[in-house]
């Protein structure tokens, strides 16, 4: 590994990123190991995790794995205890673990609506917390939470999932106002519509992809890779007067109507 520009330079870092075992997770994990940082791969399936910790062992990236359910409050304390204590400080948190259920507004159940709030915005603050708690003894941290397009843009059969990452916007400024005086920065990354995993379904979808490439001025879908720009930014020392602020990586779909 080449060692980085001391403004992007993450050496001797460690990064707890949850949902990092696939999509874009994966890719944020891997970007900010990329630059030096020892990260922790978080997911609920330990095989999974396992399995992707071993890749980045492979490139002699140091990484580790905690595989636990972020929306489980005695989990996620005993685990950010765990890291803290055998690991050692947490100084990146990426908060992006999140899903996706789509239905109309009208037929929406409300235990999926439920799921959606407490996997999307509770384990975000659930996580933060914890970490935040031990950033704020030593006087620094970055926290990155995985916003989206949505957190901007509404658009049908989604009206959950696009309440979920509105919430989320606005707990990242709340945090930043809060926790700034600290030498915390809080920010958030705001992907716009990726192929991933998750997405099959409407990158498979012609129509879906169609209106998708007309709706974003650089009429396509983007690759996961290209948020690992952003995503070293924003946990580097390159970002340490950024702060409250949200990241788009969309294709300009967020500049225009």
């Amino acid at each position: 590994m080449n060692t980085p520009h001391p403004l992007f330079d993450l050496i001797g870092k460690r990064a707890l990123v949850t949902g990092s075992s696939q999509g874009i997770g994966l890719a944020l994990a891997q970007a900010l190991a990329n630059s030096g940082a020892h990260v922790i791969i978080n997911g609920r399936d330990a095989a999974k995790c396992e399995r992707v910790a071993k890749e980045f062992a492979a490139r002699g990236e140091a990484v580790s794995v905690r595989a636990f359910d972020v929306t489980d409050a005695a989990a996620v304390l005993e685990n950010v205890e765990g890291i803290e204590r055998d690991i050692g400080p947490i100084d990146i948190l990426v908060n992006n673990t999140g899903i996706q259920i789509r239905n109309a507004f009208t037929d929406f159940p409300l235990a999926d609506f439920q799921r959606l709030m407490d996997t999307n915005v509770t384990s975000a603050f659930i996580v933060s917390q914890a970490v935040v708690r031990h950033m704020v003894s030593r006087g620094r941290g970055k926290i990155i939470n995985v916003c989206s397009v949505n957190s901007e843009l509404g658009r049908a059969n989604i009206v959950p999932y696009v309440t979920t990452k509105g919430a989320l916007k606005m707990m990242t400024k709340s945090m930043c106002v809060e926790l700034a005086k600290y030498g915390i920065q809080v920010n958030g990354l705001g992907p716009g519509y990726f192929d991933t995993e998750l997405t099959q379904a409407l990158v498979q979808d012609a129509a879906f992809t169609t209106w998708l490439k007309q709706r974003t001025p650089a009429g396509r879908w983007g690759n996961v890779d290209e948020l690992k720009g952003a995503i070293i930014f924003l946990a580097a020392p390159a970002s340490d007067f950024v702060n409250g602020h949200i990241l788009y990586v969309d294709g300009g779909m967020t500049a225009g109507v």
